[in-house]
């Protein structure tokens, strides 16, 4: 799309979306008069407005469309999803309805209502979705029928390129047109030619041949480590005409970790990441912690203070147990416990060692001698584990992550795909717990935890918290 028609249609937009806040504004109006019973809607519509109202009525306006830009809803949204679309009305319309609230609330604008405010909020959020949504589809139909096209020219041939390319001629209707690559001859480059794109020229042609086409975007596709140099040659190519560039966020050949882009005191970073990604769903995560650890610890504070008191009777020594775990990537932290064994069980694991049932580095005996008369039954029933609610508390765990693991056994990790299972907080439970805990083998186990680093969702964590308690119950796996 030209510049100057898009600055048409962006104008409009904006236009568009402070006639919607007035509309929602007015809708709330009304519906607070109504809810009054003070005015009919013949009086509402006849009603005067003065000056100084206006003049209130203008700062909102400005208000609200600059909190619109500020979260990038005027910005070009061809390449993002629908639901980041809702993601930003609702952050802007929230920030936007929040202005009003403290406006309302400083200079006591009789108006302002916690009715006003819900009707108002609801309906910006609900309208504006429905219309970008509708707009969204409109320019999607328009590039699918050849307008509005930017063309794209790609600058590498591997595997990874291709494969970016093919992603794009399946989506014609985010409107881009690949027009070929541009890469010099390399020991694979047969397996390019059957992939159905041209090679338009190579990287000593390639500035006659941006001065000559009509390219819109060039996607840099190279191996940084060894084409470094050719790669910041073509930006400032890019640069200078004008033309924008796009990197390739695999530019290393990673298998597992998941890209973003970002800003950083005003550098913009790709950053590649394998555990949990820091957004909403972490925040839920983290209040979910909060809330159901301080709903277990008041529920469960009876079974808590018997065990203590039985422990206290039955064995010499101290109730809880502490010792140094790893949590987020490798974090030394103190978990709690029950005291299940005798007070100097530490000291004779070395006589042990050799009665070891568990595979890998881990210390694990069926029958282990060391555990007291009570600590067996508290195992059982996995009671032991309660105190460590606290540590959820304290932000060193979460309900359900890998489990934190001692020193020793992290000692004797021998392969570095192991160790990926402290790229997010340690938990109470998890798959391992659900799936039989000590009876299944430590390569298992490391698998189980990275599964669910790799699926994890809240959903999942739900599912692991329901399936937990029946496992508990059952007592099965339990050393």
């Amino acid at each position: 799309m030209g510049t100057i028609r898009r600055q048409l249609l962006l104008s409009c937009l904006k236009l568009f979306d402070v006639v919607l806040m007035v509309c929602c504004f007015l809708l709330a109006s009304f519906c607070v008069m109504r809810q009054d019973g003070s005015v009919s809607f013949e009086q509402f519509i006849a009603m005067r407005v003065s000056l100084v109202n206006l003049v209130w009525f203008s700062i909102f306006l400005g208000a609200w469309h600059a909190t619109f830009a500020a979260f990038g809803l005027y910005s070009s949204r061809r390449l993002m999803r629908r639901g980041a679309d809702f993601a930003d009305i609702l952050k802007a319309a929230s920030a936007g309805t929040l202005l009003i609230l403290l406006a309302g609330a400083t200079f006591r604008f009789r108006l302002i209502s916690p009715f006003f405010l819900v009707v108002f909020w609801t309906a910006a959020i609900v309208i504006t979705t429905l219309t970008r949504l509708f707009l969204r589809s409109l320019l999607e139909r328009v590039r699918v029928h050849g307008r509005n096209l930017r063309y794209m020219l790609i600058v590498g041939t591997n595997a990874r390129a291709v494969e970016f390319a093919h992603g794009i001629a399946a989506k014609p209707e985010l409107g881009y047109r690949v027009i070929g690559f541009v890469d010099q001859d390399w020991q694979r480059i047969q397996e390019f030619h059957v992939s159905g794109f041209s090679l338009v020229c190579d990287f000593s042609k390639l500035g006659s041949f941006l001065r000559d086409s009509v390219v819109d975007e060039v996607v840099i596709a190279l191996p940084m480590g060894s084409l470094h140099t050719s790669a910041a040659q073509i930006a400032t190519l890019c640069e200078e005409q004008g033309i924008t560039t796009r990197v390739l966020p695999s530019i290393f050949d990673l298998k597992l970790a998941r890209a973003k882009a970002e800003k950083l005191e005003g550098a913009s970073l790709i950053t590649h990441y394998t555990g949990l990604a820091e957004e909403w769903p972490v925040l839920v995560k983290r209040f979910v912690d909060i809330v159901v650890s301080l709903a277990l610890v008041v529920i469960c504070a009876p079974v808590m203070l018997l065990a203590a008191l039985l422990i206290k009777l039955t064995s010499p020594g101290p109730v809880l147990f502490t010792q140094k775990r790893l949590g987020l990537n490798k974090r030394q932290f103190n978990v709690y416990k029950f005291r299940t064994m005798v007070p100097d069980a530490e000291q004779k694991i070395r006589g042990l060692e050799h009665l070891n049932e568990a595979s890998g580095p881990v210390f694990k005996i069926k029958n282990d001698p060391r555990v007291t008369r009570i600590g067996k039954q508290l195992r059982k029933t996995s009671i032991d584990e309660l105190p460590q609610l606290f540590n959820v508390l304290k932000g060193e765990m979460s309900l359900v992550g890998p489990r934190p693991l001692p020193i020793r056994d992290y000692q004797g990790f021998s392969q570095d795909w192991q160790r990926r299972r402290f790229s997010v907080p340690p938990g109470i439970t998890c798959l391992w717990q659900i799936t039989g805990r000590s009876s299944i083998p430590f390569e298992k186990w490391m698998q189980l935890d990275l599964q669910y680093i790799d699926k994890w969702s809240l959903w999942l964590d739900f599912e692991i918290l329901a399936r937990t308690i029946p496992a508990v119950l059952k007592g099965s796996g339990a050393t």
